[in-house]
């Protein structure tokens, strides 16, 4: 399993960094993200403490990639914003989209997949095939969330997906020990969002491409 998108307490998470990440690791993660939930207030201090967090790797033999989750920010801050995580080390930018479970901006997903800085646009509920056709041309992945709730338009994602031609990962969206899942889990979580057995196994294929460019830039 390669999840690029879970939260720790230094968010709304339950788990300290090192135990979500021993956690994973025990259940047979190869990598994980750290992407708590992040604005203009906290920014800073998030990627400083997931960075720190990559002392795990060596005793773990897990990736942990540093990131930050931009989340209910207005449309117009996020470009910004994800330019400047990026300065300060994240490795990956994930923006909290446009779940119908939460009262996100409208326009966040549109300003989201516009911006080549962000990589995953998370549980992005009703988007339209023009945004979905701006994250396949900028390489953003759109996520089909296994988490409860966000998890109501994975069927619809998946479809417009597809139309579009967007690259499609599994993520968990973890806040809490059982929310953590089995790379079968995640496959299931893609077939259960309609998906065919090739394109669920491609979700996993672009979580690996993601990762090595992560890790090859390191």
């Amino acid at each position: 399993m390669i999840d690029l998108h879970t939260h720790s307490l230094l968010s709304d998470g339950e788990l300290l960094p090192s135990e979500l990440v021993r956690r994973a690791k025990v259940i047979g993660y190869e990598a994980i993200a750290i992407t708590d939930h992040a604005d203009y207030t906290n920014l800073e201090r998030l990627i400083e403490a997931s960075k720190k967090a990559r002392v795990l790797e060596e005793s773990y033999g897990i990736v942990v990639i540093p990131g930050v989750e931009l989340t209910h920010l207005p449309p117009e801050h996020i470009a910004p914003l994800a330019k400047r995580a990026k300065e300060l080390g994240a490795e990956i930018v994930v923006v909290h989209g446009e779940t119908p479970a939460e009262p996100v901006a409208p326009g966040t997903n549109k300003a989201a997949v516009s911006c080549k800085d962000v990589d995953v646009l998370a549980h992005p509920g009703f988007i339209t095939v023009e945004e979905a056709r701006l994250a396949a041309a900028n390489g953003i992945l759109l996520e089909i969330t296994a988490r409860g709730g966000h998890n109501m338009t994975n069927g619809h994602v998946a479809r417009t997906a597809r139309e579009a031609g967007a690259m499609m990962i599994v993520d968990t969206d973890s806040h809490a020990p059982g929310d953590l899942i089995t790379g079968a889990r995640a496959l299931a979580v893609a077939r259960g969002a309609g998906l065919s057995e090739a394109e669920a196994a491609a979700t996993r294929e672009n979580a690996v491409r993601k990762l090595n460019f992560i890790v090859g830039r390191r």
